[in-house]
């Protein structure tokens, strides 16, 4: 069935009305269309990044030959061309996903290359963070042009990857990736309604969480221990995203706000969860720390965590909450109490074994093999990392890796063969 051609047929015919045939094609827009325009999508997609690295490498195999004039004149064709397609389908294919993403694609990486040729030809000074941001600033106007989510990703890797190009910089480079990342959110609030269903938009999701996490390190400067305090909180704010109404409902693949939240959070407590970590921590002057950047990120961090934890306890009880919830806000108390007492190494372990066997009860409870078994990778990781740093001998070691297996097939066996009464 084709919706574009069969639709007006079946309206005509009466055998659906105006609002029925409007409706389905709502559902499949919102689906990010059918099977078969997917698929299309994706090679258009594909096809175009092919399209515009084989120009570039063709140019680049030729390149010494050429005068500066050809030069000059083939930096600019594969921004040229890009252009005309984008116009042609502006004016023609507006409402082909296809065309969209796959021209918004091509333009992206034509006026990646024309930058750099042009620069190359003239023997332009500057280096990579300065060639990201003006690619990524030239290329903003095509996603909202296009509405291409292709470019729109394309876009979140290179603002990624310029403030990566700038650790450990004293510019303002951090400054100039959150205003850009400002400016892609009305496009992913604009996805978010019009196909909240789409596979676009779960990786637009993927997509911004790893950039946000990736982005906070570059923050640690005079006081970078701080900056742990944050990326707690930056995982407590994902992981009480991944709870609102919306993404609950959803499975855990697409929920990625939850999944980097909780992964964050565990990840955290077990580096946390050795003593030379606190060892090292407590070596570093936190004279004048209210003052730096990292401080202030941390505190913002909490009090919005904390007011969307607020907003989130007035459609659930604190029963309801998974059992990561509250550790960003233990998390602050936590780290102060390391940084004058090895008090803090015996809580971490205690709480990543309490945070695991609530987990493998989540899973029991919700009958999901994939939550309970997290809970069982979460105590073997805690017995993992004591096996490396404990004055237990082999035998006792090796006793608590056989009881952690043992727990393992337990947990599962007792799963499905409560699955199998369900059935029955």
């Amino acid at each position: 069935m084709s919706l574009h051609k069969d639709l007006p047929e079946l309206v005509e015919s009466g055998v659906i009305t105006p609002e029925i045939a409007e409706r389905i094609r709502a559902f499949y827009a919102s689906k990010g269309g059918t099977p078969k325009n997917r698929m299309t999508i994706v090679f258009g997609i594909f096809g175009a990044i092919l399209v515009g690295l084989g120009v570039i490498l063709i140019i680049a195999h030729n390149w010494d030959e050429l005068t500066k004039s050809s030069k000059t004149i083939l930096a600019f064709v594969p921004l040229i061309i890009s252009q005309c397609l984008a116009g042609y389908t502006i004016l023609k294919k507006k409402d082909s996903i296809s065309w969209r993403e796959s021209t918004g694609v091509l333009l992206f990486f034509g006026i990646g290359a024309s930058i750099s040729l042009v620069s190359q030809v003239y023997h332009i000074s500057g280096d990579l963070s300065g060639y990201l941001l003006t690619w990524m600033a030239l290329s903003l106007p095509v996603i909202y042009l296009l509405r291409s989510s292709a470019t729109s990703l394309l876009y979140l890797v290179g603002i990624t990857a310029y403030v990566i190009s700038s650790y450990g910089g004293m510019g303002h480079e951090e400054l100039n990736y959150y205003l850009l990342m400002l400016f892609i959110l009305p496009y992913y609030y604009w996805l978010f309604r019009q196909s909240p269903n789409s596979y676009f938009l779960y990786f637009h999701h993927w997509f911004i969480s790893i950039s946000l996490t990736i982005t906070l390190a570059s923050l640690m400067n005079v006081a970078a221990p701080l900056t742990m305090v944050g990326y707690m909180s930056l995982f407590g704010l994902f992981y009480q995203v991944g709870q609102m109404d919306f993404w609950s409902k959803e499975k855990l693949w697409r929920n990625a706000y939850r999944v980097i939240g909780s992964l964050g959070t565990i990840v955290l407590l077990l580096g946390l969860s050795f003593e030379d970590f606190w060892a090292a921590l407590r070596k570093w002057s936190y004279q004048d720390v209210m003052g730096t950047a990292e401080f202030w990120v941390a505190a913002v961090l909490t009090v919005v965590t904390t007011a969307l934890l607020v907003l989130n306890l007035k459609k659930k009880s604190i029963l309801e909450m998974k059992p990561a919830t509250l550790v960003y806000l233990l998390f602050p108390l936590l780290y102060l109490m390391g940084l004058w007492s090895g008090g803090a190494v015996v809580i971490v372990n205690i709480l990543l074994f309490v945070i695991g066997l609530l987990t493998i009860r989540e899973g029991g409870r919700m009958n999901n093999l994939g939550v309970l078994n997290y809970g069982v990778l979460i105590i073997a990781a805690l017995v993992t990392c004591r096996f490396f740093d404990s004055d237990l001998s082999f035998v006792a070691r090796g006793l608590l890796f056989v009881a952690v297996g043992i727990g393992f097939f337990a947990v599962n066996y007792w799963m499905l063969q409560k699955r199998k009464r369900h059935e029955l």
